[in-house]
């Protein structure tokens, strides 16, 4: 099995709860929370770990809370390279209000890293032999550099493995700007590259054949949400639909389509199969409470049914 490494700049504790409903000025019973390690390499490797592959997780941990969140991802069985920061890992809640059925999601402020801290954290990867895949994904914290996804992006092409970033705003640009394998952006993340607020069906398909032209990254993936994803590459452009499921949270269901993508593809299955699965792994997630990401159970009952259709027919174009 090839090497899978994640890279998260921002992880945190993800505590979720419900109520049976949202009243302002009042104290609300919640249920007993859960607390899962979170952030989006780490969701990443979790979800590969799902899947039945393996990855490293490489990311920074500070103070009591970062003392938890390493223990909870030792409980997972998530292979580690900690780089110990001086600031508290960060926490996040997630609470469902029962009486709507509305997930609420609170995200506290990125801990914020040092220049020492981010720095060990390209050493480490640019240390590791063999490297097959290296999956960046989430935001990043005050005191990260907005263009360490290319200084990634240089590391990964001196050690031949392939770059996946899953990112927003300044530093998915700078990302682009140097190239990569793959882009995952969803469709307000597409437009910004764009230079554009919104962006259409032929919007999508002039922006994603443009990036791939100018060398920003050899494929795309472009996630729709609920109504799938496309794949771009030089020679494809295929719009993948999952079928209806009941939707009980969407946290991680990005990540869980990054998870899926890298398990195929690590496992030599083509990019197109590798898609299919990836939009099977996202819809998956979403039939699971909370941040539980995708099961493989169910991932692979609905990639069969994940339908392929050209996406200039799809959205005559």
């Amino acid at each position: 099995m090839e090497k899978i490494i994640t890279l998260t700049f921002s992880p945190c504790i993800d505590k979720s709860t419900s109520v049976k409903g949202l009243v302002p000025e009042k104290k609300l019973s919640c249920t007993s929370p859960v607390l899962e390690p979170g952030g989006g390499g780490i969701n990443v490797a979790r979800a590969l770990k799902k899947l039945g592959s393996e990855a490293i997780a490489v990311f920074p941990s500070g103070g009591y809370t970062g003392q938890f969140f390493n223990h909870l991802l030792e409980k997972e069985g998530i292979s580690s390279r900690i780089i110990d920061s001086v600031n508290e890992t960060r926490e996040n809640i997630i609470v469902l209000d029962e009486s709507t059925n509305n997930q609420y999601r609170f995200g506290m402020p990125g801990t914020t890293l040092n220049d020492t801290e981010w720095k060990k954290c390209l050493e480490v990867i640019a240390g590791e032999k063999e490297v097959a895949y290296i999956i960046a994904s989430g935001s990043l914290p005050p005191g990260v550099p907005k263009d360490i996804y290319a200084q990634l992006a240089r590391i990964a092409k001196q050690q031949n493995a392939k770059l996946v970033v899953d990112t927003s705003g300044e530093a998915l640009k700078h990302a682009s700007e140097e190239g990569v394998f793959l882009l995952k952006p969803n469709l307000s993340e597409l437009a910004s590259l764009a230079g554009k607020t919104e962006i259409d069906n032929a919007g999508i398909y002039e922006a994603a054949r443009k990036l791939i032209s100018a060398g920003g990254c050899e494929a795309m993936l472009v996630s729709m949400g609920a109504s799938g994803a496309v794949l771009f590459t030089k020679d494809i452009a295929t719009l993948f639909t999952p079928p209806p499921v009941k939707r009980l949270s969407t946290v991680g269901a990005g990540d869980s389509m990054v998870a899926g993508m890298v398990c195929y593809l690590s496992r030599q299955i083509n990019i197109e199969d590798a898609a299919a699965y990836a939009v099977a792994c996202g819809s998956a997630a979403t039939m699971n409470h909370g941040t539980q990401l995708c099961n493989k159970k169910d991932a692979d009952n609905l990639f069969p049914q994940i339908h392929r259709i050209p996406f200039n027919k799809a959205v005559n174009l």
